[in-house]
């Protein structure tokens, strides 16, 4: 059953085109690369996937729900959860508030209650700490609790920032190269990671990624695009292959 189907999906920047033409189809429970060069739209994608952007046309279906155009938090709400690139975490707080901060968009109390210390806001409040440190305990993120990111290495900050997506409890785990910046030791213990989140959260997993090793090694199908436009769909195997995709990454030669 397609839990995503995207549409035509175009975006202009001005008169700059990012993205053209853009349709995929996720069934639930998969896990799907999407690769390419650098400024080949890859994020322009999940940008709009997620609400931070509008397209300029296209639609996008969620879990049999028209979702285009909808703010980040109406997104997230309806069960998507994404991370970035550049790891986002407020460096300040603690890795307990980091987790708890992302569910401000199901706080269960409002203004009044907040200010007035109303039962309703002590009751939620509770719960939210209850939920953000299981996560952490089930991410083996527990004993950092009260520790800030800033101080964690890197690798691990960005376990944190999984597991705060992961806090929302998704349908759709959106990964914006989550292999960024970690070294050969790290991407092997990103890969065993995100297997284990895939099989013990049932989630569905589409990630943006220039490391193909770990592509490959999780993906069950891949979309490559350059240019804002798709030049290659396909199996690892069949990716791997493909001229398109070969001339794209290097002129020639093999990936």
């Amino acid at each position: 059953m397609a839990l995503l189907e995207i549409k035509g999906l175009t975006q202009y920047f001005g008169g700059l085109c990012a993205l053209s033409d853009f349709n995929i189809t996720l069934q639930k429970g998969e896990m799907v690369g999407l690769i390419g060069p650098n400024g080949a739209g890859k994020t322009t994608v999940f940008n709009l996937v997620s609400g931070f952007y509008k397209p300029t046309q296209g639609e996008i279906i969620f879990n049999n729900k028209k979702i285009t155009g909808l703010k980040p938090h109406q997104v997230t709400s309806l069960g998507i959860a994404r991370t970035f690139q550049n790891i986002r975490l407020w460096h300040e707080m603690s890795v307990l508030d980091n987790i708890r901060i992302a569910q401000h968009y199901n706080l269960g109390y409002g203004l009044k209650d907040l200010f007035l210390r109303t039962k309703r806001y002590f009751i939620n409040e509770k719960r939210i700490e209850q939920e953000a440190m299981q996560i952490l305990e089930v991410m083996d993120l527990k004993k950092y609790a009260q520790e800030k990111p800033k101080n964690l290495p890197y690798g691990m900050q960005r376990k944190v920032e999984i597991a705060r997506a992961l806090s929302v409890k998704p349908k759709l785990l959106l990964l914006d190269e989550p292999a960024a910046g970690l070294n050969s030791a790290d991407v092997k213990d990103l890969i065993k990671l995100i297997r284990w989140i895939y099989d013990e959260f049932k989630l569905t997993i589409w990630m943006i990624e220039h490391q193909m090793t770990v592509v490959m090694n999780l993906c069950q199908r891949i979309k490559v695009i350059d240019f804002g436009a798709t030049i290659a769909e396909g199996t690892p195997e069949e990716i791997q292959k493909n001229p398109e995709v070969i001339k794209a990454y290097l002129g020639d030669g093999t990936i």
